[in-house]
C-alpha cells in the first residue's frame, strides 16, 4: 500500500484500492467502481436505440448505440470528469448508505458509483422520473497525464493517446467476471459492452491528488476504458440494481468489487 491518504497501488500483481501501474511504457490510473454522472451536453434517445430488436438486454441501451447525443466511450469521458470533480471528502466512491444521487447531476443520464474496493457497498437514493443510468460494471480505468514521474512518456513514435490507451487496455484486459442484475433480472453478454475513450482532457479538484498523485488541479489528460451499463429510463417506484466485478493478476491474487443500490424512480 502506498503511503497515506487512502490511494493505493498495484505492483507486481498486488491489488490496491486505487492502481497506479508506472513503467516507461506503462501508467494506469483506475478505480474499481460505478458511479453518478449526468452529462450536460445531452439529447433525446436516437432512432437507434430505440427498439430492442437484437438486443440480449431490452432494457439497456446496446453498447454500439449513439444515446443522448454520445456514445458508450464518451459518455465514460463524461463520468470522469463528473467523479474527479468531487472533493476528496465527498468523492462518490468512498460514500455509502443514505446518498444524495442528485449531487453534481444534470441532464437526461445519471450515473451511479461504486467502491475503491472497500467490500461490499450498499447505497439507497431517489432518480427523478425520464433519467436514464449510466454505470461501469464494477471496474473502469482511468490513465491520466501529466504524472510526476520523469519516465512517464510515450516512447519515440508513440502518440500520447497511443500511450495512455494501451496502460488502460493492458489493465482491463485482466478482467475475467462480470455481473449484473436489475430488479432480479440478470443482464446477458456483459463482455460485450466494453468501451474505450478518446484522449480527453479534464479537470480534477485539487484534493484528489491525495490518491492520485497525477492530479494537477488544471485541464490535463485522459484515456478511460471499463465495461460500462446504460439503462434505459426505469419506471416509478423501488427498483435495486447490483453489479459486481473480478479482476485476475495471476499467482492467485484477484480483486472483486461489489455494489447494490437501491433505487426509488420519483415523480
Amino acid at each position: 500500500m502506498e503511503y497515506k491518504k487512502g490511494k493505493q497501488d498495484m505492483k507486481n500483481g498486488n491489488m490496491k484500492q486505487l492502481t497506479h501501474l508506472k513503467s516507461p511504457v506503462t501508467h494506469v490510473r483506475w478505480i474499481l467502481c460505478g458511479m453518478l454522472l449526468a452529462g450536460g451536453l445531452v439529447i433525446g434517445p436516437t432512432s437507434q436505440i430505440a427498439s430492442g430488436h437484437g438486443n440480449p438486454n431490452p432494457g439497456v441501451i446496446p453498447p454500439h448505440a449513439r444515446a443522448y447525443g454520445l456514445s458508450y466511450a464518451e459518455w465514460g469521458a463524461q463520468w470522469w470528469r463528473w467523479a474527479y470533480s468531487f472533493p476528496l471528502a465527498q468523492f462518490p466512491p468512498l460514500q455509502s448508505g443514505e446518498l444524495d444521487c442528485a449531487a453534481g447531476q444534470s441532464g437526461s443520464v445519471w450515473f451511479l458509483a461504486g467502491t475503491l474496493g472497500q467490500g461490499p457497498v450498499t447505497r439507497s437514493c431517489t432518480i427523478p422520473m425520464g433519467k436514464a443510468v449510466f454505470f461501469p460494471i464494477g471496474i473502469t480505468f482511468l490513465n491520466d497525464y501529466p504524472c510526476p514521474d520523469p519516465n512517464f512518456q510515450p516512447p519515440p513514435g508513440e502518440t500520447l493517446e497511443q500511450f495512455l490507451t494501451e496502460g488502460a487496455r493492458a489493465i482491463i484486459d485482466l478482467v475475467t467476471e462480470l455481473e449484473v442484475v436489475v430488479d432480479g433480472q440478470p443482464l446477458n453478454d456483459l463482455f460485450s459492452y466494453r468501451a474505450t475513450s478518446r484522449l480527453f482532457t479534464f479537470t480534477a479538484d485539487p484534493s484528489l491528488v491525495a490518491f492520485d498523485s497525477c492530479v494537477t488541479g488544471t485541464s490535463q489528460f485522459g484515456v478511460t476504458d471499463g465495461y460500462w451499463i446504460l439503462l434505459r429510463p426505469l419506471p416509478p417506484g423501488p427498483h435495486t440494481i447490483f453489479f459486481r466485478g473480478v479482476i485476475d493478476f495471476g499467482g492467485g491474487n484477484t480483486f472483486e468489487v461489489q455494489v447494490t443500490y437501491n433505487l426509488t424512480i420519483g415523480p
